[in-house]
């Protein structure tokens, strides 16, 4: 079997819970590194699914990768090879397959309640509702044909699935090390705790039990992708 590409756009912003997930399931899984220089590849035909990871800069900021990702994320849908993206990843897909994203009317930071769709039967149990992590500023809309499945008070849109490609714009691959290491860099936020933005403190409180409610989650939702990965 061809291994999933997982794109790494920022050092803190790994994998997370995803790698493991993989691990568990015994399929085999490759780390592109963009944030030590590597270039992504200019076709998808090498691996079974792609994954695309968060990060701090912007997917409308005009740097090389973004416009290569870009490119990436078309050529794995005409060749029907599963995309799946977190956060920033989730923006990319958006972008790439036609829909704009734009800045979120607030920054929503933390642990926050996701509603699922009843249109999400596929991939969740509709109308179900989980605390999930977000940090972002920017938000995705959706691309021409996909179908939203989860949203939160604060942000419409958070997560789309089109056939068996799915971009969120929740995190549900953190760990606690990912958690403890993004609150560090929280003051750069220049963010104002709200409704919408919880301190370091709030984030890390009661910290295992929300990952492993999450984690529940997750394992639905990358069960789900990844039965569609090719497996010759």
């Amino acid at each position: 079997m061809k291994p999933v590409a997982i794109f790494r756009h920022s050092p803190g912003e790994g994998p997370g819970y995803f790698a493991t997930f993989l691990d568990r399931h015994s399929l085999p899984w490759t780390l592109i590194e963009i944030d030590r220089g590597v270039s992504p590849a200019p076709t998808s035909s090498g691996f079974s699914g792609l994954c695309f990871m968060g990060g701090p800069m912007s997917v409308n900021d005009d740097l090389p990768w973004i416009r290569q990702e870009l490119e990436l994320i078309r050529d794995a849908v005409a060749r029907d090879i599963p995309v799946l993206g977190h956060c920033l990843g989730g923006q990319l897909m958006s972008k790439a397959l036609g829909g704009p994203v734009t800045k979120n009317p607030v920054k929503e930071i933390g642990w926050g309640e996701v509603t699922v769709l009843p249109v999400a039967a596929d991939w969740l149990d509709a109308d179900e509702r989980f605390e999930a992590f977000h940090w972002h500023g920017e938000t995705f809309s959706l691309p021409p044909g996909a179908t939203r499945i989860l949203r939160s008070a604060y942000c419409e849109n958070q997560a789309f699935v089109l056939g068996p490609h799915l971009g969120m714009q929740c995190h549900v691959e953190m760990t606690e090390a990912m958690i403890r290491l993004w609150c560090r860099y929280w003051t750069e936020e220049q963010a104002v705790p709200s409704a919408s933005v919880q301190t370091p403190e709030q984030m890390l409180e009661h910290v295992e039990q929300r990952l492993g409610r999450m984690r529940r989650v997750a394992d639905r939702l990358y069960a789900r992708w990844i039965e569609a990965l090719p497996r010759d």
